[in-house]
């Protein structure tokens, strides 16, 4: 789970302006550190098949936002795609 230091940490480093929080360059770092969390969770909880479950519908949103920012700011894309590391 993200606490909020963790949380405000991810923020910072992809906002776009002071008071930035719910731009699709936020929410893809956000959900990027949820989809790691469940993945680390995953590796020493291989039966768990709930959160395996949560982990693809994350997966699928965060696939979501990337096609929508790819089709509406290229570069901003490209951007976010660079800075957490994603390959498409």
């Amino acid at each position: 789970m993200l606490t909020k230091r963790k949380k405000q940490n991810e923020i910072t480093k992809v906002r776009l302006h002071e008071s930035d929080t719910g731009s699709s360059e936020v929410q893809i770092a956000l959900l990027s550190r949820r989809i790691e969390e469940v993945s680390a969770h995953l590796t020493k909880n291989t039966k768990d098949i709930h959160s395996r479950r949560g982990l693809l519908g994350l997966v699928a949103t965060r696939r979501k936002h990337l096609k929508y920012l790819e089709a509406t700011n290229k570069k901003s894309h490209a951007s976010i795609v660079k800075k957490l590391g994603l390959k498409r």
